[in-house]
């Protein structure tokens, strides 16, 4: 590391997403009809994606890697790979592609383009979530699926996303 900044920088930043996103977990919200807790693991997923353009997906990978194996890292303390196969394993698993969406639209200098990467990255989770609860839950149409996954979150999601772009836009 010594002699590189930027990929010192690059490594503090990722743990600090890791850290970010941990403590995003411990904001939930159960709504009683709702399989999926609101979060705020959303808002620091896609600022990484905006501070770590494409390295993103490193320390979000390792988020969810580490949540795997065992660490409370998941919403409200959970862990193990039950968390990945259950109700949120979609919108986890889309943290990923949302992280690549994000950090790849970042390093454009445009802020259109940056905006429809953030708005695209938030889309990205809750597609995602969506699908594996229904893959997930026996019985469970596509159309159920976007009525419970997608809507109820949609409008929290756009407002993380534009938060997240508003945090990176002072930040960088």
């Amino acid at each position: 590391m010594y002699g590189n900044p930027r990929r010192s920088l690059r490594i503090a930043r990722s743990a600090q997403v890791i850290a970010l996103i941990a403590i995003g977990s411990w904001f939930s919200i159960t709504i009683p009809f709702l399989p999926v807790p609101f979060t705020l693991q959303t808002l620091f997923v896609l600022l990484a994606g905006a501070l770590l353009k494409r390295y993103a997906v490193l320390p979000v990978g390792l988020y969810i890697l580490l949540g795997t194996l065992g660490l409370p890292l998941f919403h409200q303390g959970l862990a193990g790979p039950g968390v990945l196969l259950g109700p949120t394993g979609g919108y986890i698993a889309g943290f990923l592609g949302a992280a690549a969406v994000v950090g790849i639209a970042y390093e454009q200098t445009s802020p259109l383009l940056r905006g429809a990467g953030m708005t695209c990255g938030a889309l990205l989770i809750l597609v995602a979530g969506s699908l594996w609860l229904m893959a997930s839950s026996p019985g469970l149409t596509l159309a159920g699926a976007f009525l419970i996954g997608f809507l109820p979150f949609l409008p929290g999601d756009i407002l993380k996303a534009a938060a997240a772009y508003t945090i990176a836009g002072r930040l960088a």
